[in-house]
């Protein structure tokens, strides 16, 4: 069965996702499984000269550790960050309607990378963590497309500006890797971290 591990895992802990991303939260509805949402409050600051997927990656698990604090034992935190990469410089959340149309500018007609990290952890500690990446190549659009698109208030939650699995779609001409991992959930990356830590756990 698909997913099987993740499955798995959600019999032998209680799982929370330590995200507040509505995109998130539906995507691991989808695989069937038991779970609540914790929100971390968290300042995302790059450190100086920190590359931009290990700046993810350790995002994902400051996450992770904070949500763990907050819950008792025999629960399992499943901490994330994504992070759009165009040029090594990292595209965050638009900070106004300006800046969004900055960033849709600069994305427009380019190749960027998407990364998003996961972390599992349970008791102060974590137990597992990996990056997935995911190639996206946006179409040539005009500067009335993209003001129109901001019109609809979508981009100005999300990193990068756009949501692929919503009205932006159609600033998309092709991906190269998961479509998950862009809408910032990678389930077969979330699936082998879920194994490794059932072995980790032993019988």
């Amino acid at each position: 069965m698909k997913y099987s591990h993740i499955r798995q895992l959600a019999q032998r802990r209680k799982l929370v996702l330590g995200s507040g991303s509505p995109r998130r939260d539906a995507l691991l509805k989808e695989l069937g499984i038991a779970f609540k949402q914790i929100i971390p409050l968290l300042e995302e600051q790059q450190k100086r000269g920190e590359p931009a997927f290990q700046f993810a990656r350790r995002l994902a698990e400051d996450k992770a550790l904070l949500v763990a604090r907050q819950t008792n034992a025999g629960h399992l935190v499943i901490g994330c960050d994504t992070i759009v990469v165009l040029n090594d410089n990292i595209l965050q959340k638009p900070r106004n309607k300006s800046d969004a149309f900055e960033i849709l500018t600069t994305l427009a007609g380019q190749m960027h990378v998407v990364c998003t990290a996961l972390a599992l952890a349970e008791q102060g500690k974590i137990l597992a963590a990996d990056h997935e990446l995911t190639e996206v190549y946006f179409n040539p659009v005009t500067a009335q497309q993209i003001h129109d698109y901001i019109a609809t208030g979508e981009p100005m939650d999300k990193a990068g500006a756009y949501g692929i699995q919503g009205m932006g779609a159609f600033l998309v001409d092709r991906i190269n890797g998961n479509l998950d991992n862009v809408i910032g959930l990678p389930r077969t990356l979330l699936n082998s971290l879920a194994e490794e830590v059932t072995a980790k756990l032993g019988n």
